[in-house]
């Protein structure tokens, strides 16, 4: 069973959470479309890519997914989160929980909404190339576990984190350097950074600091994907399936990533100018 509250579960107060993220949805100037594909009485799997460190996008997401519709959804967690001391614990009080697969079937047992990253710390841990790139890898667990509860796949994207960075040093080039090469030798330090996955890079942001430039954000929202029809429902055991699905959410979330950063260039001669000149 999983050590974490479901029916007794309270999502915070939406006036709560708008108060606590006020300073960074100023800074950052986040917008959201697509909240027309958003039933509240529907239960959903939402899916979409993670940003550049992953601690930035997703509260503003849900901040404003949850402002816009009501929804307020368990969000899916890498495991390493919740080994951190009081960084775990606050997660768990906004209601994430660790990215297993019998969490993920308590949450949609209790019909509640979900959010996972499939790409997981992967994805947050960027080389220079992977700048608003998907990084999957081979994984399809969302995938099955959408059709095992009929659950509609609603496919999101953001843009706008990964540009507030400029990657200095990242994982190709740790596991390239002496010292790299020599960790990722010693079995724990393989376990540890997961074969160097886990490696978070070196970024900076205003000037030389770490603080991210304020990028004005933009998360879309797609259409649901409904599972409990054909061509996917009851065929969660079937590997092809699986992969299609996957590629079919993938493509969504590509498209709207390429339309959202088209519509941010558009947009940046309409900026103040205190955010053009630090952008």
């Amino acid at each position: 069973m999983p050590d974490f509250p479901l029916e007794s579960f309270t999502p915070p107060s939406e006036r709560l959470l708008r108060r606590l993220m006020a300073p960074s949805r100023w800074y950052f100037s986040p917008q959201i479309s697509g909240t027309e594909h958003v039933n509240p009485a529907r239960p959903a799997l939402f899916v979409g890519n993670h940003a550049l460190f992953g601690i930035i996008d997703s509260p503003l997401f849900v901040s404003a997914l949850y402002r816009e519709t009501g929804v307020y959804p368990r969000s899916l967690g890498d495991h390493f989160h919740f080994r951190t001391p009081g960084w775990g614990r606050l997660l768990t009080r906004f209601g994430a929980v660790p990215g297993t697969r019998d969490n993920c079937h308590a949450l949609m047992a209790a019909r509640q909404h979900v959010l996972v990253f499939p790409g997981g710390a992967r994805e947050v841990a960027k080389r220079r190339n992977e700048i608003n790139r998907l990084v999957w890898k081979e994984r399809t667990g969302f995938a099955y576990m959408a059709i095992a509860h009929g659950y509609d796949i609603i496919p999101f994207a953001s843009v706008g984190c990964d540009e507030a960075f400029d990657i200095v040093y990242d994982g190709d080039d740790f596991s390239a350097s002496w010292l790299g090469k020599g960790l990722l030798r010693l079995p724990q330090a393989r376990r540890a950074l997961r074969n160097g996955d886990l490696f978070m890079p070196v970024a900076k942001g205003l000037g030389p600091t770490p603080l991210p430039r304020p990028e004005p954000f933009h998360f879309r929202i797609g259409a649901p994907i409904s599972t409990d029809v054909a061509p996917w429902a009851g065929r969660q055991d079937e590997p092809q399936v699986l992969w299609d699905l996957r590629e079919q959410v993938a493509g969504a979330i590509e498209a709207m990533i390429s339309d959202l950063a088209q519509d941010r260039e558009a947009a940046r001669p309409g900026l103040s100018r205190w955010r053009r000149w630090l952008t």
